[in-house]
Order: structure tokens, then C-alpha cells, then sequence
């Protein structure tokens, strides 16, 4: 698993829909929101949770589809499934590997991105927490969705119709943990369920994700 783990690292590294299209893609966004909205800054505060939580959430999304595809187009998935490593740890290392390739990146960006929406100073701690700790989620998640479609030609408009639906309660606790902070609400409660949600993907997902495999590789 550390060398799958470590492997997918490298490619997601090197391959064109790594970290860089991702960063790339939560900049655009983040960018172009005052010019949809005005630049008020009282306003861009008050949007400036849920703008960068669902920029970092579809910033995610652009690089799901590569997690099996790749090694499904030249073999390499039905060698590692006939491996003695169980489905269920080959994707449980694939997904993190997305993570600390595109979740971990988009973490760190959130914070000076957060400076553009004038996004209070007291809520950059809780911005941070909350995205370091909701989005393994996003991409154990991501992972059960990508190997329902892998195989699939064009299936990435599928599998971003799996998935979104299943981002909502990240999406929701997320933002209101930032936007509690700024209102001077304990955000405490929220932060304790986006940790459950994230816990419980990583513990289910790649099992859901290994029996997805399976019925694609028959």
C-alpha cells in the first residue's frame, strides 16, 4: 500500500490533472466571484465560507475521474486486483493519495485565497481546520464514485452526478463551522461532525469502492 501510495503521489505530481489544475481552477473561482457579486467587502465577507468551500469542493472534483482511469486504460488496475493487496486497501491508497495531491494543496491555498473574499482574520484558523479535516472525505468519496464509472467512456458528467449529491453534508457543515466563527458561535459541534463524516468515508469507502471495482473488472 505505501508504494501504491507513493506511486500515485508521483503520477498525480507529474500528470497534467494534478495539484496545478486544481489550484488553478480555486484561484479562477475565487477570483471572478467579486465580479459577479460587487466588491463590497461586508458582502464578500459574508459569502467568502461558502464561495471557498464550494470552490475547493469543485476544484476536487476535476481530478476524480483520473484516480482508476489511467491505470484502467493500460492494465494496471487488473494486475494490482490480482495482487495479494485486497481491493479494498488499493483504493483506500488511491484516495489518499488524491488527497495529499489535491485536498492537502487546496487547504493550504484556501488561506490567502480567503484574503481576496475579505474573509474576517478570526475565521482563517476555523477555514483551515475545517478544510484540513473535511476534505478526505471529498476524496474517499470521490474514489467510491470514480470506481462505479471507471471503464466508462466520458464518465465524468456521471460521476460528478454520483458524487455531488454525497458532498452536500461535508459542504454544509464545512462552511457553516467558518461561517459560525465569524458570527462569534462555537464552531466546535460543526468541526466534531465534518470529523465523523470524514471518519466514516474513510473506514466505509474503500470497501464500497473495492466491490465497485470488482463487479467492473468481472
Amino acid at each position: 500500500m505505501r508504494a501504491l501510495f507513493l506511486r500515485d503521489i508521483q503520477l498525480g505530481i507529474r500528470s497534467g490533472g494534478g495539484f496545478g489544475l486544481a489550484l488553478a481552477f480555486f484561484l479562477i473561482v475565487v477570483m471572478f466571484v467579486p465580479f459577479g457579486i460587487g466588491a463590497e467587502r461586508a458582502l464578500l465577507a459574508s459569502v467568502a465560507p461558502g464561495i471557498l468551500w464550494i470552490g475547493a469542493l469543485l476544484a476536487c472534483l476535476l481530478s476524480l475521474d483520473r484516480i482508476f482511469q489511467l491505470d484502467m486504460e493500460d492494465g494496471t488496475l487488473d494486475t494490482l486486483a490480482t495482487s495479494p493487496l485486497p481491493l479494498s486497501g488499493i483504493t483506500a491508497a488511491k484516495a489518499a493519495a488524491h488527497w495529499v495531491t489535491t485536498g492537502l494543496p487546496l487547504t493550504l491555498a484556501a488561506v490567502p485565497l480567503g484574503y481576496l473574499l475579505n474573509l474576517p482574520n478570526t475565521a482563517y484558523g476555523v477555514l483551515f481546520v475545517s478544510l484540513l479535516i473535511g476534505t478526505p472525505a471529498l476524496s474517499f468519496i470521490g474514489a467510491f464514485g470514480a470506481a462505479i464509472t471507471v471503464g466508462i467512456k466520458r464518465g465524468g458528467l456521471l460521476l460528478s452526478l454520483l458524487v455531488l449529491p454525497l458532498y452536500i453534508p461535508t459542504l454544509i457543515f464545512g462552511a457553516l463551522s467558518v461561517t459560525r466563527t465569524i458570527n462569534g458561535q462555537d464552531a466546535t459541534a460543526t468541526l466534531a461532525l465534518l470529523i465523523g463524516l470524514s471518519l466514516f468515508s474513510i473506514v466505509l469507502m474503500p470497501f464500497a469502492a473495492a466491490l465497485a471495482l470488482k463487479a467492473n473488472l468481472k
